[in-house]
């Protein structure tokens, strides 16, 4: 009995460390995302090289948490909501490595900017990060939580940040018909709205499958065809 509880007490803890890595990649992300916007909305170019150059990190981390849940689905053998926590974390983990990519494609963009003078104000991209930022912290602390009705916000959000990329696809759009010389740097701007868009998606995406882990109904699919 007393080698029973050990077993359960090492396995629950276990099962904790994966919720505290996640917790921790959530917030490297998170960190990259405010940083490269950042050099972009400051012209910090060294600290757009600051972001590009601590994606290895998050790339390590990724991984690592990866051949955690592997080995624990291997020697475990867990079930039910385990089992469907477990499997959750394994895509959770590549979302956030792909916003990690994103963010480095921001800073990317940020040091070409930085090079050229500024086509506009910087005033609908912060507002973006923003919202895609508390898209990925309330993401973590749904599946945390196993909280639905969080999850469902950060879907609703999704459609804020769409918007705003399409708005700013427009009037960037309109100074580059004005102005053929303003053409290289709007597009610039275009990437990296495109990316803060795509970091939506990906938060999205982890809190479709915190509403699998809970109910174990998939609603991918269904986001999908309701936002063609």
């Amino acid at each position: 009995m007393e080698e029973r509880r050990h077993t359960s007490s090492h396995y629950e803890m276990e099962l904790q460390e994966i919720k505290n890595g996640l917790i921790y990649l959530g917030a490297l992300t998170e960190k990259a995302i405010q940083a490269a916007m950042q050099s972009l909305t400051e012209r910090n170019t060294e600290l757009a090289q600051h972001v590009i150059n601590n994606d290895d990190e998050i790339d390590k981390l990724d991984t690592d948490m990866e051949e955690r849940c592997v080995k624990l689905l291997a020697l475990r053998q867990p079930a039910a909501i385990d089992l469907r926590f477990i499997t959750t974390a394994v895509k959770i983990t590549g979302h956030l490595e792909r916003i990690g990519d994103m963010a480095v494609n921001i800073a990317e963009k940020a040091i070409l900017l930085n090079k050229e003078p500024k086509l506009k104000p910087y005033i609908d991209l912060p507002r973006m990060s923003g919202l895609v930022e508390a898209m990925i912290r309330n993401a973590l602390d749904s599946m945390i939580k196993g909280d639905l009705q969080a999850a469902e916000k950060v879907r609703e959000t999704e459609q804020v940040v769409d918007d705003l990329n399409e708005q700013i696809f427009r009037e960037l759009l309109t100074f580059m018909m004005e102005d053929s010389k303003s053409i290289h740097r709007a597009l610039l701007i275009m990437h990296v709205s495109k990316n803060l868009e795509r970091i939506a998606d990906h938060a999205k995406g982890i809190a479709d499958m915190v509403t699998y882990m809970v109910t174990g109904k998939s609603v991918r699919h269904k986001s999908d065809d309701v936002k063609k």
